[in-house]
Formats: structure tokens, C-alpha cells, sequence
């Protein structure tokens, strides 16, 4: 069966980020695939490479990251909710001015037309938070 997740909350937030990250993580296992993993709202969170967790606590965005590179993962940022929390990838922060970003690796900002084709390319597109 062919996936897409999307994540509406941000990883220390609320439950949801970690509970998508072990669905993903199971279905990969399972066989399944995964289309593609979209961030909205406050789920942008997840892509930050500025988060320092405690020791003791789970890095989420580190997590997605690593899931992305060992399985080839689209890590899909929504571009409108990320403005409005300050999440810019490299070309982004360029063209507003800053001169650093801070997207985590793996993690690419895009529009809501990324979510539309996740939903009409997957056999079932699972949302995580509200």
C-alpha cells in the first residue's frame, strides 16, 4: 500500500509528530511506501535544524531527518505556514533577506499542491494532529 502522512502539530507540541513517525516507521517496515510526508500548520516544526532537545528526550526533526535519508523519504514543508513561523530553506532565506536558514537536512519547503498530489498519487493519506 502506497502512504502519505500529513502533521499538523509541532514535535513537542502534542503527541502527533512522534505517533507519525512510528506509523512510518512501521509501515516501512511492513513493505509499504510512503509518497510523501507533508508538514502543515504548526507540523513545520518538524523541520527545524535549531531544536536542542534535552538528553533525556527524543530529537524529532533529527529523527525525520535520518528516516528521510535512510529511506529516501519526501519531506514536504508547506511554504505559507512556514513564513509564519520563520522556517526558510536556503533559496527562501536568500530571497528575504537573511543570510542563514534553518531547514533541517532532508526537509524541502513547498505549496499546497504537494498535498493534493500526495493525497491523489497515495492509496490512503493518514493525518496526524488536528
Amino acid at each position: 500500500m502506497k502512504f502519505s502522512i500529513q502533521i499538523n502539530e509541532g514535535p513537542y507540541q502534542h503527541q502527533a509528530s512522534d505517533t507519525a513517525y512510528q506509523f512510518a516507521r512501521a509501515a516501512l517496515a511492513a513493505g509499504h511506501e510512503i509518497f510523501r510526508v507533508f508538514f502543515y500548520h504548526d507540523g513545520v516544526n518538524n523541520a527545524t535544524k535549531l531544536a536542542v532537545p534535552p538528553q533525556d528526550d527524543r530529537d524529532i526533526p533529527k529523527l525525520w531527518s535520518e528516516l528521510s535519508k535512510e529511506n529516501d523519504l519526501d519531506l514536504v514543508v508547506c511554504i505559507a505556514a512556514a513564513q509564519r513561523r520563520g522556517m526558510m530553506d536556503v533559496d527562501e532565506a536568500k530571497r528575504q533577506g537573511f543570510e542563514d536558514n534553518n531547514l533541517n537536512e532532508g526537509f524541502r519547503i513547498s505549496g499546497l499542491g504537494q498535498l493534493i498530489e500526495a493525497g491523489i498519487e497515495s492509496d490512503r493519506l493518514v493525518v496526524f494532529g488536528a
